[in-house]
């Protein structure tokens, strides 16, 4: 079988590394010399702890397991299981993890309620002051500056996969034939159309004005090495009103009588962090929906985001090395995980994962594949 991947995101590698893997040729397109969207500007985080119970879980959890595998086979990709740790402050944010680790899905995530003291056992770097942590030990990290590139060197080793780059495609010729703008036909018996946020040009041709996908805009940054180790990825209790697995009536109670610093509500934020290999932290994010988005990025957010980390540090942070926005795909029912549908005869368009990309991205190029009898 000959599989043909347009684009080289984290969705459109893993769709090439499952090809390759059941022993298929393989061709993948990307118009940039390298893929410089929302799969590299992310936390690099395999991010079990927040994910809604059902299908989603379950996509993240054996998203979890092939990124390990992969990590085995492939160091370069930085895999960790580092765990995570979401310290909580005042009754309302305790009362929303204790109901996490309710849940009857807590032993599948991992989750365990720490007092301070076991907390700071686990992750000495967290000297602020707060009154517990939620920790899930099934999140994991991947360096996502780098993880397409270490995939991708893994990837031609085999003689059955080939890279273009440079190439942008175009036009669909026939039966899972496209061409790109170098003029060059490819024909395969699957298409993958893994674009990212690109959603304009051939893909609304195919797809149609009505695709269920919006695009969402963030902000980012990350700073110089940090001069110790953190241990696990942190999060703070604004995750809570953010990701589903924390929907609860002890929510509902934190959302009516606490209420989102200003700065964090205007911009739909949580906290984020992640170290990175060379000891600087990945800190973010926010959240913009609505279109056009601003070409520049604001630093109210960076500085709340600051005085959150610091404050769970107990330290300054060093300093502040690059500011970043990206921007990602998202199924507008938030509640499915990916957005994939047939566009054309052989030609499949994968798309609109949201935040869930890094995460999800094996286990959903592993349906793919089961799904079309690769």
């Amino acid at each position: 079988m000959r599989v043909t991947v347009v684009g080289a995101g984290v969705v459109g590698t893993m769709h090439a590394w499952q090809a390759v893997e059941r022993g298929h040729e393989v061709v993948q397109i990307e118009r940039e010399r390298e893929a410089r969207g929302a799969s590299l500007r992310n936390f690099g985080q395999i991010w079990v702890s927040g994910r809604a119970g059902g299908e989603e879980l379950d996509t993240a959890l054996r998203a979890r397991e092939l990124w390990q595998e992969i990590g085995a086979r492939i160091p370069a990709l930085g895999f960790r299981p580092n765990g995570s740790l979401t310290p909580v402050r005042g009754e309302l944010e305790l009362a929303v993890a204790e109901a996490a680790v309710s849940r009857p899905d807590a032993a599948a995530r991992g989750y365990k309620l720490l007092t301070p003291a076991e907390a700071r056992a686990v992750n000495p770097a967290l000297r602020g002051e707060f009154d517990a942590a939620l920790y899930c030990e099934r999140d994991a990290a991947v360096e996502p500056r780098t993880a397409q590139l270490a995939l991708r060197a893994e990837l031609s080793k085999s003689p059955n996969y080939t890279f273009l780059s440079g190439r942008e495609v175009r036009e669909v010729t026939g039966p899972g034939t496209v061409r790109d703008d170098h003029g060059d036909i490819h024909t395969a018996d699957t298409v993958i159309l893994a674009t990212g946020a690109w959603l304009g040009g051939l893909v609304r041709e195919l797809a149609g004005p009505d695709l269920p996908v919006r695009r969402v805009r963030l902000q980012m940054m990350q700073t110089d090495p940090l001069g110790e180790t953190l241990t696990t990825s942190v999060a703070d209790a604004d995750s809570f009103r953010y990701y589903p697995a924390y929907a609860s009536p002890a929510l509902d109670e934190l959302n009516a009588r606490q209420a989102q610093a200003a700065t964090a509500a205007e911009h739909k934020m949580q906290l984020l962090m992640v170290q990175r290999a060379d000891g600087g932290l990945t800190i973010g994010d926010t959240h913009e929906y609505e279109h056009p988005f601003a070409f520049d990025t604001v630093e109210e957010p960076y500085e709340h985001l600051a005085g959150v980390v610091e404050s769970l540090l107990g330290r300054p942070l060093p300093r502040i090395r690059r500011r970043w926005a990206g921007v990602y795909a998202q199924c507008v029912d938030s509640t499915r995980v990916v957005h994939r549908q047939q566009v054309s005869e052989g030609i499949w368009l994968v798309t609109g994962p949201g935040g869930r990309g890094m995460t999800c991205s094996p286990a959903i190029a592993e349906t793919t594949a089961n799904e079309l009898g690769w």
